[in-house]
C-alpha cells in the first residue's frame, strides 16, 4: 500500500539551536518528503520536526476516515512541542504542508514565517473534475494516481482516498478565507512543472495575506515536490536567505 515502504517516514523532533521549524508533509505523503529539507536545516542549527498527518503511511482508506480539523491537530501538538523548547517557530510544508502552515499562522500571530513549498491551496482540477470526486466519493474509496513526483525519494499512497479528497477540499476553502489573518513573512516557491496546484496560487497568496515581507520563486525544472526535485539545492539557497532577511527584518521593512 505504501510506495517507497523503506524510507523513513515516521515522525520525527531533531534538537538543535533556540529557532525552531515545522516542517508538514503533503495529501497522502509521509515525513520522507520533509525530511531532507529538515536535515539541512537542523544541520544549520535549527531545531526541526515534522508531524506525521492522521491517515497517512498506514492504508489509503484510513484516510477517507479522517477528518481535515484531525490534520490540524497533529500539526498544532508539534508546534506547541517546539514552542517549549524554542524562542521562535517557524512553520512551512509540502503541498497540503503549506495549506495547513497557512491555517497555523491564522491561528498564531506569534509564529516567526512561513516556508510554502507548492501550497495546495486549490488543485489544478477543473469544475466538472471537482464534481465527478464529489459524485464519486460515497462510491468508490480511490482513484490511481497518473503518476508519481520524485519518485526515488517520495513516500506515500500511489491512489488519492476520494473521501480524504473531499476533506482537503474543505481545508482549501477555510484557509483562503483566512489568508488576510496571515501576516507573517512568507516565502512560496512553485515548480514550474507542477501539474498539481492551480498555477495562480502563488500569486493568490502573496496578493491576499497582509504580511509586510513576502517573496515567491518558480523554479523551471521542477514539478510538484519541489523539496525532493533537481533544484533541491536551490530550494535550499532561496529557504536560508529567506530566513535571514525574515528573522532579521526590522518592523518598517517595506515588501519584498
Amino acid at each position: 500500500m505504501i510506495y517507497n515502504p523503506k524510507l523513513e517516514g515516521s515522525p520525527f523532533y531533531w534538537e538543535g539551536g533556540p529557532l525552531g521549524i515545522l516542517l508538514i508533509h503533503g495529501f497522502t505523503a509521509t515525513t520522507a518528503e520533509v525530511r531532507p529539507l529538515a536535515r539541512v536545516l537542523n544541520a544549520s542549527g535549527y531545531t526541526t520536526a515534522g508531524p506525521l498527518l492522521p491517515g497517512h503511511f498506514t492504508n489509503p482508506q484510513d484516510l477517507n476516515h479522517v477528518r481535515w480539523q484531525q490534520w490540524i491537530e497533529a500539526c498544532e501538538e508539534m508546534y506547541q512541542r517546539l514552542c517549549l523548547k524554542c524562542k521562535l517557530v517557524i512553520v512551512g510544508g509540502e503541498s497540503a504542508g503549506g495549506l495547513i502552515s497557512l491555517f497555523l499562522a491564522s491561528q498564531h500571530p506569534e509564529i516567526a514565517a512561513l516556508l510554502l513549498y507548492a501550497p495546495a491551496l486549490r488543485l489544478n482540477i477543473n469544475p466538472f473534475d471537482s464534481l465527478l470526486i464529489h459524485l464519486l466519493a460515497p462510491f468508490i474509496a480511490s482513484l490511481p494516481k497518473k503518476n508519481l513526483d520524485s519518485d526515488e525519494l517520495w513516500q506515500g499512497y500511489k491512489v488519492n482516498p476520494l473521501k480524504g479528497v473531499l476533506q482537503l477540499m474543505k481545508l482549501q476553502d477555510k484557509v483562503r478565507s483566512l489568508l488576510p489573518a496571515v501576516t507573517q513573512p512568507v516565502l512560496i516557491v512553485q515548480g514550474e512543472l507542477d501539474t498539481t496546484v492551480a498555477s495562480d496560487v502563488p500569486d493568490l497568496i502573496f496578493n491576499r495575506v497582509k504580511s509586510t515581507i513576502k517573496e515567491k520563486y518558480w523554479l523551471a525544472k521542477s514539478s510538484h515536490c519541489v523539496i525532493l526535485d533537481q533544484e533541491f539545492d536551490q530550494v535550499i539557497g532561496i529557504t536560508g536567505q529567506f530566513l535571514d532577511r525574515a528573522l532579521n527584518s526590522k518592523p518598517t521593512e517595506e515588501p519584498v
